[in-house]
C-alpha cells in the first residue's frame, strides 16, 4: 500500500475550494465573526466617507472662500480618521483572534484524527510528513484565516464601496474602469493557478526535509555509530536545496503576479484619470468631483492590488488546507462497528480473559502474498500462561498485533471472553490488555507520569507501589528529582533495563485481565530479572498471560509452550515434552538454553 492510498486519493483542486473546509471550524464562532464584520463595515464606511468630505471641501469650502466652512470640513476629517482608527484596530484584533482560534481547533482536529489511525497508515506515512502538515501547513492556513481574511474582507468591501461611489460620481469614468477590469483580471488568474501548483509543491518539499530530519534525529546514535553524519548531511542538504529551488520559482511567479497586477491596476487608473481631467476641462465635472473620483480610484486600485496579492496567499493557504483535509478525511482500516458488541464485565477476584484464535489467516498489507499466520487456531483459558517460541518471522508478534486489533485477519476470528474482537469497540479491547513491548517507549515526561500512562487516574501512592513491584522504585528515587525527574525524549536518561522496568510498572498499574509480554525482561540484569520475574508471577497469577520470550525462567513456568514456525503451530506442550518430541524446539532450546537442557539432549541421544 502506498502513502497515496491514504493521502492523495482525491483529485487536486485548482480553486480555493479546499478553504471551504474551514467553515465547520468557523461555525462555533459565528458571533465573533459577526462582530468582526460590523467593525469592518464601520472602518470601511469611515474610510469611504473621506472622499465625500474631500469633494465638499473643494466645491463648497474652497470655492466659497469660507474659513469657517473649511475648518468644519477638517474637523470632520479628524473625526472620521479617529473612527477609522478605532474600528480598524477592533477589526484587526477580532479577526486575528478568530484566526488563531480556528487554526488551534484545526490543529487539534487533525491531531485527534492522526493518533486514531491504524498501523497501516504509519507503515506508509512518514512522521515528518504529518508533523509538517500540523505545523507549516496550519501556519499558512492561519495567515489567511486571521490577518489575511481581514485584509481580503476589507479590500473587498473597499473595492465594492469605491465602485458604487465612483458610479454615483461619474458613470462614464466607471464604465471605462469596468472595461479595463478583464484586462487586469485574466493575467492574474493565469499566474494564480501557476502559483497554486508551486505552493503545494513547495509544501511537499518542506515535508520531505522534515521527514528526513525526523528520521535521522530519531536514530542519531545509529547514524553516529556508523559515521554516517556526512551522508545524512548531504541527503538533507539535497532535500533543502530542492525545497529552495521550488520556493525560488514560487517567489518568482509571485513577484511577477505582484508586478503585473500593480502595473495593470494603476495603468488603468492613470488612463481613467486622464479621461477625467479632460472632463473637468470640458466643464462636465467639478474639481471636487474629480478629487473625490481620484481618491476613490486610489482606494479601488489599492483594494484590487491587495486582493491580487492576497490571491497568491489564498492559493498557498488552499494548497495547505488541501493537505490538511487529506489528513482530516483519512479513514483508518480498523474502526468500531456501528453497534459494537460489549465485552462481559470482569468479576473481581475471578480469572478473566479467555482468548480464542479460530482458523486465523493474516498477511500484512505491505506483504499480501506472504502469510504471517496460516490456519492458526488456539484456545487460551482465563488465568492461563502461554509462551510463544519460534524462529524470527514465525508470527509470534503478529498474534499480539491482532489481539490488540491493530489489524484484522483476512480469514478466521479472534475472540476475547467470547466476543469477536472485530465486533467490539477497539478501545474496549485494548483496555483489557496490558502490553510490555520489547522496544520500550517512554514519553518526554517525568518518571511518575510515564508510569501513570498505565492508568491516568492512578494516585501517586499507586504509581509508587507499581514501581516497587517492578523493581523500579530504587533507581527512580536515586534520580535527581526522584519520581518528578524528566526522563528525556524517549527515556534517553535511562538505561535499557531501567526503561523496561518503567514499562513493566506501567502494565502492573493498569492491572488488566490480559497481559502480553514481548521479551519483557530481555534488558534486565540477572538480579533485576529475578525481582521483576517475582513481580510478574504475582501479576500473572490472576490473569491470562501470553509471553514471547527466550528467557529460561519465563518459558519453564508457562502452563503451555506453543512452538510456531512460518505462521503455524507446529507443537504444543510443557518444556520437557517438547525437547524430547519436537526437533525445532529442541534446536531452539539448545541454542538459547544450552546449559540447562544439555543433559536432556544427551539423554535423548
Amino acid at each position: 500500500m502506498a502513502e497515496d492510498a491514504y493521502l492523495s486519493d482525491r483529485p487536486k483542486s485548482r480553486s480555493p475550494r479546499p478553504l471551504v473546509a474551514l467553515i465547520p471550524f468557523l461555525r462555533p464562532y459565528r458571533r465573533v465573526l459577526v462582530a468582526a464584520m460590523l467593525a469592518l463595515l464601520a472602518a470601511s464606511g469611515s474610510m469611504l466617507a473621506l472622499p465625500i468630505a474631500l469633494k465638499g471641501l473643494i466645491d463648497r469650502g474652497m470655492a466659497a472662500g469660507s474659513a469657517e466652512t473649511i475648518n468644519g470640513y477638517f474637523i470632520a476629517f479628524l473625526g472620521v480618521a479617529v473612527l477609522f482608527g478605532v474600528f480598524a484596530a477592533l477589526r484587526f484584533y477580532i479577526v486575528t483572534w478568530l484566526g488563531e482560534r480556528v487554526v488551534a481547533d484545526l490543529r487539534a482536529a487533525v491531531y485527534q484524527r492522526v493518533i486514531r489511525m491504524d498501523p497501516q497508515f504509519f507503515e506508509v506515512t512518514r512522521t515528518g510528513e504529518v508533523l509538517s502538515r500540523l505545523t507549516t501547513d496550519t501556519t499558512l492556513v492561519q495567515s489567511i484565516a486571521g490577518v489575511g481574511l481581514s485584509i481580503a474582507l476589507r479590500s473587498s468591501i473597499n473595492l465594492v464601496g469605491s465602485l458604487v461611489l465612483l458610479a454615483i460620481t461619474n458613470l462614464k469614468l466607471l464604465l471605462l474602469i469596468l472595461v479595463a477590469i478583464p484586462v487586469v483580471i485574466v493575467p492574474l488568474i493565469v499566474l494564480g493557478r501557476r502559483l497554486r501548483k508551486l505552493s503545494r509543491s513547495s509544501q511537499d518539499r518542506i515535508a520531505d526535509t522534515s521527514g528526513l530530519a525526523g528520521e535521522t534525529l530519531n536514530a542519531i546514535q545509529t547514524v553516529q555509530a556508523f559515521t554516517l553524519e556526512e551522508l545524512h548531511g548531504r541527503r538533507y542538504a539535497g532535500a533543502v536545496e530542492d525545497s529552495f529551488d521550488v520556493a525560488v520559482t514560487r517567489t518568482r511567479v509571485r513577484a511577477w503576479l505582484t508586478a503585473v497586477s500593480t502595473m495593470l491596476v494603476f495603468g488603468a487608473i492613470t488612463l481613467v484619470l486622464w479621461f477625467g481631467a479632460h472632463q473637468v476641462l470640458a466643464g462636465r465635472m467639478t474639481g471636487g468631483e474629480l478629487g473625490q473620483f481620484l481618491l476613490l480610484a486610489v482606494y479601488a486600485g489599492i483594494a484590487a492590488a491587495s486582493l491580487s496579492e492576497m490571491w497568491s496567499e489564498v492559493q498557498r493557504a488552499a494548497g495547505a488546507m488541501e493537505r490538511l483535509v487529506e489528513l482530516l478525511h483519512a479513514t483508518p482500516a480498523i474502526v468500531a462497528p456501528a453497534a459494537p458488541t460489549p465485552l462481559p464485565a470482569v468479576q473481581p477476584g475471578q480469572p478473566a480473559g479467555r482468548i480464542e484464535f479460530d482458523h486465523v489467516r493474516f498477511s500484512y498489507p505491505s506483504r499480501p502474498d506472504s502469510a504471517a499466520l496460516e490456519d492458526f487456531s488456539l484456545s487460551i483459558e482465563p488465568g492461563e500462561t502461554i509462551a510463544f517460541v519460534g524462529p524470527s518471522g514465525a508470527g509470534k508478534t503478529t498474534t499480539f498485533q491482532l489481539l490488540l486489533r491493530f489489524y484484522d485477519p483476512q480469514q478466521g476470528r479472534i475472540l476475547i471472553d467470547g466476543v469477536d474482537v472485530a465486533q467490539a469497540e477497539p478501545g474496549a479491547i485494548r483496555q483489557r490488555i496490558g502490553l510490555v513491548p520489547q522496544d520500550t517507549v517512554l514519553f518526554g515526561a517525568s518518571a511518575r507520569e510515564n508510569i501513570r500512562y498505565g492508568r491516568p487516574g492512578a494516585s501517586d501512592a499507586e504509581v509508587e507501589a507499581a514501581a516497587q513491584a517492578a523493581a523500579a522504585d530504587e533507581f527512580i528515587r536515586r534520580l535527581p528529582e526522584g519520581y518528578e525527574t524528566f526522563l528525556g525524549e524517549r527515556g534517553a536518561r535511562l538505561s535499557g533495563g531501567q526503561r523496561q522496568r518503567i514499562a513493566i510498572a506501567r502494565a502492573i498499574l493498569k492491572n488488566p485481565p490480559i497481559l502480553l509480554l514481548d521479551e519483557a525482561t530481555s534488558a534486565l540484569d540477572a538480579e533485576s530479572e529475578r525481582a521483576v520475574q517475582h513481580a510478574l508471577e504475582g501479576l500473572m497469577s490472576t490473569r491470562t498471560t501470553i509471553i514471547i520470550a527466550h528467557r529460561l525462567a519465563t518459558v519453564l513456568k508457562a502452563d503451555r509452550i506453543v512452538v510456531m514456525d512460518q505462521g503455524r503451530i507446529v507443537a504444543m506442550g510443557p518444556h520437557a515434552e517438547l525437547v524430547a518430541s519436537n526437533p525445532l524446539y529442541a534446536r531452539l532450546a539448545a541454542l538459547q538454553f544450552t546449559d540447562f537442557i544439555a543433559p536432556a539432549v544427551a539423554t535423548d541421544r
